[in-house]
């Protein structure tokens, strides 16, 4: 693992006491946001080219969103790891290996046989999308002393509509040429990229703290380790190992679960809207696939300044009201959208609206999830409510799956699925605690 460590702190200066400067912000928060946009560019490609994988291997839309379901599955499964990942390797380790699994799953899908080693391959991509979680964590604890972090944040999250832009516009440009199965080993490649390029990155100094505390425990130095932990406002709990059991105490169990519930009704909306937005544009509006793909592409440039507005907002009025209403507008145009006339001038503005009112409250969702967690569970409790993504990815394209297999109307069966989740993942956020009450040394752990 020597290949895996922190750059050299400078001379007689310890990793918990290294002063941030702003070109490590600057150097962490690029290669962040390009780790993210990889992230997302294969995840949506899976998505965007579903239609395409489908025809290759002939299977109906219900059949390749019922493969959807069952792939979404496994990335659950994988992702169930990532919390322990962050808070016992560390921010910068936690990066590395998510995204060398993204680079694994990116490649092999290329060389997927059918439906079954199809499945299996992209079960691995939970590691690559558990990635804005290590973000979540990573970047909180680096911009602790920075002014606009959330619109800072909002910068280096807006790579999703960013990933998914560059995913619908090369599909676009080179699917003619490539072909979808050497479009995924692009994805690896980029991948890749970040890797390396994240080996120079520093470690969080608040993570280093708590690895001290540890140490200093472990070592008798009672004393030391009690100092350090409040020089970084750290509990004197924080050396403890920590669990699941640790987010949902009396004083962290409802927002948990609230939070956790909010994750997952909006992946309803995230697989309707997004992920699967090529087919329900398709089916649903009559609209070519080429044609989609410019839809798409046009709809998150649009997408990207709501990510830049979500997180300027959150700054202002606070990141819960933020994304409760946000979610709420997007309901509001994707329901409008879906209900209304096929032609182009009305489907463009709508579903753009709709991808900014879906994917941009996200860049003050994630920075929330950062603040509203004590730091020595920070990793775990943003994972507990992440990993409910995938969960709500497995429900929500199997209920549309169900509808459409049932024969109900592709338009009716999204709104049903994605705007009703929408809704439901605004009504779930409004039960989490605000970031006021949400003081960073709440006792959490036993």
């Amino acid at each position: 693992m020597s290949s895996l460590r922190s750059n050299p702190t400078p001379s007689g200066v310890e990793p918990w006491n290294v002063k941030i400067t702003p070109k490590t912000i600057r150097q962490v928060s690029v290669v962040c946001f390009i780790a993210w946009v990889a992230s997302v560019y294969d995840f949506t490609l899976f998505g965007t080219l579903l239609p395409v994988i489908a025809e290759d291997f002939g299977w109906s839309v219900a059949e390749s969103t019922a493969i959807n379901t069952y792939a979404t599955i496994g990335v659950f499964i994988v992702a169930l790891a990532v919390g322990t990942i962050i808070d016992k390797m560390g921010r910068k380790k936690a990066l590395i290996v998510l995204m060398l699994g993204g680079a694994v799953a990116s490649g092999l899908t290329g060389a997927a046989l059918g439906a079954v080693s199809l499945i299996i391959i992209r079960s691995f991509s939970g590691f690559s999308m558990s990635e804005e979680v290590v973000n979540a964590v990573y970047l909180n604890e680096m911009y602790k002393e920075a002014k606009s972090r959330g619109l800072m944040y909002s910068l280096v999250q807006g790579g999703w509509p960013v990933g998914a832009l560059v995913s619908a516009g090369l599909s676009a440009l080179t699917l003619p040429i490539i072909g979808w199965r050497w479009s995924f080993v692009v994805a690896a490649v980029l991948s890749i990229i970040v890797v390396i390029l994240a080996l120079r990155l520093p470690e969080s100094p608040t993570f280093a703290a708590m690895r001290e505390v540890r140490r200093r425990r472990a070592a008798g130095d009672v004393a030391g380790a009690h100092a350090l932990a409040a020089e970084h406002d750290l509990e004197e709990a924080a050396h403890h190992a920590t669990g699941v059991k640790d987010v949902f105490t009396p004083e962290l169990r409802r927002h948990t679960t609230c939070l956790s519930l909010a994750w997952f009704f909006n992946w309803f909306g995230i697989q309707v809207f997004s992920v699967l937005g090529t087919t329900i544009l398709v089916e649903a509006k009559g609209v070519s696939f080429d044609n989609a793909l410019i839809i798409l592409v046009l709809s998150n440039a649009v997408g990207f300044v709501g990510y830049v507005f979500h997180g300027w907002l959150g700054d202002k009025i606070g990141r819960k009201p933020t994304v409760v209403l946000g979610w709420i507008a997007g309901a509001v145009f994707s329901f409008a959208m879906l209900i209304g006339p096929g032609t182009s001038g009305y489907i463009i503005p709508l579903y753009a609206m709709t991808l900014f009112f879906l994917t941009g409250p996200y860049a003050a969702l994630l920075f929330y999830m950062g603040e509203s967690f004590p730091p020595q569970v920070r990793g775990m409790g943003a994972n507990v409510a992440h990993v409910m993504a995938p969960l709500g990815g497995i429900a929500g394209s199997g209920l549309l799956t169900v509808l459409l297999t049932a024969g109900v109307d592709t338009g009716w069966a999204a709104i049903i699925t994605g705007t009703g989740g929408l809704l439901a993942s605004a009504l779930c956020m409004a039960g989490t605690r605000s970031i006021k009450d949400a003081h960073l040394k709440t006792t959490v752990i036993a």
